[in-house]
């Protein structure tokens, strides 16, 4: 049996989906991109051109929600399935858009650069509990008008799990397109086994940017997956109750479905999100807040449930507002990524962020996933398959009370309990002291180091190659950069 949490019942789950529709009519949707309100308008929403505001109507959004699909896999380097959006199936990728870099045993972040995202990528993809890398770092040397699609352009030189990403602006879609295409070999090849997700976040409450708009327009005619994230604050830009604003989370994500799937019918998206908590106190949205958590459980479960099957979820849980790598972030980190995984949110981005979303550790990039292989070890649940569950074991060892030696331990110790690497000390005191006695982040440190230096390179084929530093040169210096910053290795 797996675990499972769900915090609504059925009931008010179905009110909260009936009013979200209702929030579509009236006060309706702002939207401030013209191709958006003439394919809602062509569809028989009530568009005022003047106002940008579309009413739209439930038979009209409804239809959309039909149209989009269960579930869709992303795809590795090697065209292999690597993700499953669908189900209760859960994986894991790093947080994103990280503007600054805490180094090991700093206390003040900086702004990071190429090198550091080269670091965390060959990090990521070493990490056997990270399902995904994420564009999770922007470098602070470069314009940033390339900001954006040049840390998707490192991603693809040096990974091979699939990428959740997203743009900065309209024009970065397509540069963003054409470097997966390049490395895919068609268009076609990449809407068939589509490598990365991209981001639409509309603003709260009920609006949505021309440049948001127009990459989810973008992102569903060529066939890429988009993955939707309201971003209601509670008590600010969203109603101050957990449910009042999963409510306005799924008036939003349902409006940003109908002009999705209004651009091409059946093309994948995702109910996702990135809500918060809003702390009166001190103005900050804490994303380790208890009530960021449950929201995110609670849109995901309204999501699951609006139609047969469900939609595809994804998160923003794992992560923490603590400036440094400390209690707090371990606290915060494990309770999201725990509670994201029992809600069966099928990507959870979070990893290795911290201080509000904005900034990126290494280290606590290993020790999250130290908790996201906890996380997924708890949503296994206990095998209670075998038959008889205990007397054949129990009988057969007896009162001798040693189980080490039986073929029974040997073939579940293993299993039964997550192993962890190093960086989590289960050890003696003793033994602790004689490696050392390194705290957590000495030791996740170490493990980063490690982990770097053992990456092998990622043998592209050298058409491929120079295809990416071709395409990248050229939109580097359309935007003032004469030459791209050197890399490491390659």
């Amino acid at each position: 049996m797996r675990p499972k949490l769900e915090l609504l019942s059925r009931e008010t789950v179905d009110r909260a989906i009936d009013e979200a529709y209702e929030l579509l009519v009236d006060p309706g949707v702002l939207i401030h991109y013209d191709e958006a309100l003439r394919l809602l308008g062509d569809a028989g929403a009530e568009v005022d051109m003047e106002s940008r505001v579309a009413r739209i109507p439930r038979s009209l959004a409804e239809k959309a929600v039909e149209t989009a699909p269960n579930s869709f896999h992303l795809y590795d380097l090697d065209g292999g399935p690597a993700v499953h959006y669908g189900g209760d199936d859960v994986h894991f990728d790093p947080g994103s858009a990280a503007i600054e870099i805490m180094d090991h045993e700093a206390r003040e972040s900086r702004t990071p650069v190429t090198a550091d995202c080269e670091n965390y990528v060959r990090l990521a993809e070493m990490l056997p509990q990270i399902d995904a890398v994420a564009t999770s770092i922007v470098c602070g040397e470069v314009p940033q008008a390339m900001g954006d699609w040049y840390r998707l352009y490192l991603l693809l030189l040096y990974a091979r799990k699939p990428i959740v990403t997203g743009t900065f602006s309209i024009e970065s879609f397509s540069i963003m397109h054409e470097l997966l295409v390049a490395v895919a070999g068609s268009a076609e090849a990449l809407a068939e086994k589509p490598r990365a997700i991209f981001d639409a976040c509309p603003s709260p409450p009920l609006m949505w940017s021309d440049i948001t708009c127009a990459n989810l327009i973008d992102a569903a005619r060529v066939g890429v997956p988009a993955e939707l994230i309201p971003m209601p604050l509670m008590g600010a830009t969203g109603p101050a109750t957990i449910i009042g604003s999963a409510v306005q989370h799924a008036a939003e994500a349902l409006s940003g479905i109908a002009i999705h799937q209004l651009a091409n019918p059946g093309s994948p998206i995702v109910w996702g999100g990135s809500p918060s908590y809003f702390d009166m106190r001190t103005g900050a949205p804490p994303m380790g807040a208890m009530a960021t958590m449950m929201l995110d459980c609670t849109y995901a479960q309204i999501g699951k449930s609006i139609k047969p099957g469900g939609f595809p979820t994804h998160a923003y849980l794992g992560m923490s507002d603590s400036k440094i790598v400390d209690a707090q972030t371990g606290l915060e980190s494990a309770s999201g990524a725990m509670l994201g995984a029992l809600a069966g949110i099928n990507m959870i981005s979070g990893p290795g962020m911290m201080d509000f979303e904005s900034c990126f550790s290494l280290e606590k990039l290993v020790i999250d996933s130290e908790i996201v292989g906890m996380a997924k070890r708890l949503v296994r649940g206990v095998d209670a398959s075998e038959d008889p569950l205990a007397l054949d074991i129990m009988r057969q060892v007896g009162h001798k009370g040693n189980f080490l030696g039986t073929k029974h331990t040997v073939r579940h110790y293993k299993t039964e309990d997550y192993m962890p690497s190093e960086v989590i000390d289960r050890d003696y005191r003793e033994t602790w002291f004689n490696k050392g006695a390194l705290d957590v982040n000495a030791r996740a440190h170490r493990r980063v180091e490690e982990l770097i230096a053992s990456y092998e390179p990622l043998l592209l084929p050298d058409d491929v190659a120079r295809e990416l530093h071709v395409i990248a040169t050229g939109y580097a210096k359309a935007a003032g950069l004469d030459q791209l910053p050197e890399l490491s290795g390659r």
